[in-house]
């Protein structure tokens, strides 16, 4: 589940590029596609911010940026065909704009073609005098979120269709954060939010409990991988630390090949110095979200775990490998270099809290955190593969678009078309983790969830949402979608996405059989998951923002197509028609947004 934090404003600036929609490197230039030196990437990326934030200003009408407010690069994006992208987050008079992302588009001679921005509104709000005081704001926060409170900021809360100022608050309790935004003239709380993102949704669990199901999931090892893949036990490295060939045993993969680090002869860490890093920690039923208290896995035969539950290391081995496949594919198919884009380590701690029946990303300590389950309705830790691609998957839309739901419930359910799209995007590139991995123990799949032993066999599914009678997740767009919590609404966009890269009818694929239905009994032909997961991820990371809908997710896709193919191409008709096959269509596009 999709749990978003609100950040204050950051300058950092990462350069991502993109040849193909498949590849890029560092930052490329639109006909050469050699990297350049990061001084130059640097000096590049300078320029291309300053003339973005310049076609803001002389734009202002269409873009919404007004005086006294401010730009601050996020993300430059350069695309080998020619176009240039900048996301900002905005402040006014010095505050963060909430809702005040938006991304310039540029041409190969930084020239404004266009932007995607997610309030429509002015940002400006209608008094910038407080009537609270930053400690009663807090006091308010504290009582909504039952916890401690930090230090009340002002910030404008553009979200929803008008712009308030407002104190936003960091609230803290044993189970974790919640941001919580306080309206700064009436006191009425505008949202509270918790910043983790859980895959199993209050709703769900309660469905799971009013079906009497007990989810314990299948364990044991796999046969064993070539040996050239495994670890020897043994160091003959000269100079320590230095990388080493591990074996995991995992609980649900079977043995896997890890890469390690040798911290002297004999001794090893589960720590991956060749993935920037990237490691997996003990939290030893603690609920800290600093990764820094976290146990180091450390030992003497570089073999991690034996595949079952009695060995605190079992399910290390599952969420190290599923991180670093995580990493792997993204790197490999879009050249993203880790989860920010930015070059640093991934991270996981698994047997976090007591008897804690889910696993979620969490932006707080920007690591995924796996509970041990509840001991009854889940038995296993949730550290399965596809679990693991989701949730760091919702960290890449952290760290991009940064899609919010549109609201929250007392429970913590989250609703709304922005946080629909979300969970539907860490669904389709959950399911592409799988694709890329093609481990023989977990049969790659547009099935999410399927080895944690449902009765109905999977938790979601890309070609038929509305087969997941737990969530009661929905096939094609209607207004009513406004209203659906985000796991149900997100099988709109999840279908839209398999249609186009599978197409409609029967089909069996890796002994997985296939239906999908269209709203309008249309035939769509697939273009293949290569194509659709590069429209898609060239969509996200290019045309879509916090505010993002189904029916702009339509646009983005459409705007990548033809970046990609051409706007005469097949690619780009048929992501039109992928669409339409949902009710996603430019004539039903809701005048109002909600």
């Amino acid at each position: 589940m999709r749990r978003p934090h609100i950040r204050s404003v950051a300058v950092a600036i990462a350069v991502t590029t993109a040849a193909t929609g498949l590849a890029g490197t560092a930052f490329a230039g639109p006909s050469t596609g050699v990297e350049r030196s990061s001084a130059s990437a640097a000096t590049n990326a300078t320029a291309v911010v300053e003339a973005a934030r310049t076609a803001a200003f002389a734009h202002s009408s269409a873009t919404g940026v007004s005086q006294g407010d401010e730009l601050h690069a996020q993300d430059v994006m350069i695309d080998p065909e020619g176009a240039r992208h900048v996301r900002f987050v905005r402040t006014h008079d010095g505050m963060p704009v909430l809702g005040g992302d938006l991304i310039v588009h540029l041409d190969h001679k930084l020239a404004y073609t266009g932007v995607t921005r997610a309030a429509q509104q002015a940002v400006k709000p209608a008094t910038t005098k407080a009537e609270l005081t930053a400690a009663q704001a807090a006091a308010k926060a504290a009582q909504a979120a039952k916890g401690d409170a930090g230090t009340a900021q002002l910030v404008v809360d553009a979200r929803g269709g008008a712009s308030a100022l407002a104190y936003q608050v960091t609230v803290t309790d044993q189970d974790g954060t919640n941001t919580v935004v306080v309206d700064a003239v009436t006191g009425k709380v505008r949202s509270n939010t918790p910043d983790s993102d859980q895959f199993l949704s209050p709703k769900l669990l309660e469905s799971l409990r009013k079906h009497g199901e007990t989810i314990d999931p299948a364990t044991g090892t796999a046969p064993a991988v070539p040996q050239a893949l495994l670890g020897s036990g043994v160091s003959g490295a000269a100079r320590y630390p230095s990388a080493a060939k591990g074996t995991g045993k995992t609980l649900f993969v079977g043995s896997v090949g890890l890469t390690t680090t040798a911290t002297s002869r004999g001794h090893y860490q589960l720590k991956d110095p060749s993935r920037y890093g990237t490691e997996t920690r003990d939290a030893k039923g603690s609920y800290t979200e600093k990764f820094s208290a976290g146990t180091k896995f450390t030992g003497t035969t570089n073999v991690w775990g034996n595949g079952t539950t009695g060995n605190r290391a079992s399910a290390a081995a599952d969420a190290q490998y599923g991180i670093t496949e995580t990493l792997d594919f993204y790197k490999s198919t879009f050249g993203r270099k880790g989860i920010a884009n930015n070059s640093k380590a991934a991270q996981g701690m698994v047997h976090w809290g007591k008897k804690v029946a889910n696993a979620f990303w969490d932006p707080t300590c920007t690591c995924m955190l796996y509970g041990d389950g509840d001991g009854d309705m889940f038995k296993k830790p949730l550290v399965v593969l596809d679990v693991t691609g989701h949730e760091l998957t919702h960290g890449v839309v952290d760290a991009t678009a940064k899609l919010e739901p549109t609201y929250v419930d007392n429970q913590g359910n989250q609703y709304g078309e922005p946080g629909a799209l979300n969970e539907s995007l860490a669904d389709i590139f959950g399911s592409n983790v799988e694709f890329y991995a093609k481990n023989s123990k977990d049969t790659p799949d547009y099935l999410i969830g399927e080895k944690l032993g449902l009765a109905q066999k999977f938790l979601r599914r890309l070609d038929h949402p509305s087969l997941d009678k737990l969530e009661g997740t929905i096939d094609y767009w209607s207004p009513a979608v406004y209203g659906a919590e985000v796991h149900a609404g997100s099988g709109v966009s999840s279908h839209a996405y398999y249609l186009l890269a599978e197409g409609s009818g029967s089909k069996t694929i890796n002994g997985v059989k296939y239906y999908s239905p269209t709203y309008d009994n249309s035939t769509v032909t697939g273009i293949g998951r290569t194509k659709a997961t590069a429209i898609f991820y060239r969509a996200l990371t290019r045309y879509m923002v916090s505010t993002t809908d189904f029916h702009d997710a339509r646009v983005a896709t459409l705007k990548a197509a033809q970046d990609l193919y051409g706007a005469n191409s097949t690619e780009y008709k048929r992501v039109d028609a992928a669409w339409a096959a949902v009710n996603v269509t430019a004539a039903n596009t809701p005048a109002a947004r909600h």
